[in-house]
């Protein structure tokens, strides 16, 4: 560009700061399609917001495919005078699957451990939280559009069961889900300096993670932009997109 505008790489670089353009940076963004969307983002907030009386609100999803790292090389521990360190390359000893249900009311997390990720595991994480949660109780579930939450077994077995109500999250819209705050959690505190030899060790650490979040942690969580404001920031970006 400096050649171009024949200016110095200095002056350029003072343009682009009195301007505030930083195209070094490059950020992503999905805006849905769902046609649904303004009513399910009204659901969902609601229910963050303004939780029914006498329910509990779980947001469902699955951690897949969480792999048992190990590293090629023991790391250098921290000391006064030295970051800690480990090698770039890893070995993989196999890998496993997380259920996760996350309490907005409490923060508590409900979670199963599994090898498979498909409607018959999804059945039984269902049942599993219909056992560890108030019969008494409404229970409503936020998830996404996975097929496997869809299946003809999944919907009979919901029927069969009134108090459990489904609500789905916007197609490309992960961000309304707040179980995926808690999986952040869960890779940056857990997984992502971990070491694990084996699939077993890597299972016992996610429960072990589970339990002291759920002890110590556990807090209830507070969604603060109302459905409106999100509607209105979307139709901004639509119709930026479209001039």
């Amino acid at each position: 560009m400096s050649r171009y505008a024949k200016v110095t790489p200095w002056q350029v670089r003072q343009i682009w700061k009195v301007a505030d353009l930083r195209p070094h940076r490059l950020k992503t963004f999905k805006i849905s399609n769902d046609p649904e969307f303004s009513d399910k983002v009204i659901d969902i907030v609601g229910l963050y917001m303004n939780p029914p009386e006498n329910a509990v609100i779980l947001s469902v999803d699955e951690k897949t495919q969480i792999q048992a790292l190990d590293r090629t090389q023991p790391g250098l521990p921290l000391n006064p005078s030295r970051i800690g360190s480990r090698t770039h390359d890893y070995k993989r000893n196999g890998t496993t699957s997380l259920y996760a249900a996350f309490n907005t009311l409490t923060g508590k997390v409900i979670g199963k451990v599994s090898n498979r990720t498909n409607s018959k595991e999804f059945l039984s994480f269902l049942k599993l939280l219909d056992r560890r949660t108030h019969s008494d109780r409404e229970l409503h579930i936020i998830m996404d559009n996975l097929s496997a939450h869809k299946t003809q077994a999944v919907r009979e077995w919901v029927d069969s069961h009134p108090r459990i109500h489904f609500h789905f999250t916007p197609t490309s819209s992960s961000w309304l889900n707040a179980v995926e705050g808690w999986f952040s959690q869960l890779e940056r505190r857990a997984l992502y300096r971990g070491v694990f030899t084996s699939v077993p060790e890597l299972k016992a650490e996610l429960e072990r993670f589970i339990k002291v979040h759920n002890k110590m942690s556990a807090k209830p969580f507070k969604w603060s932009k109302p459905a409106s404001k999100i509607l209105t920031a979307v139709g901004r970006a639509k119709k930026s997109l479209q001039n």
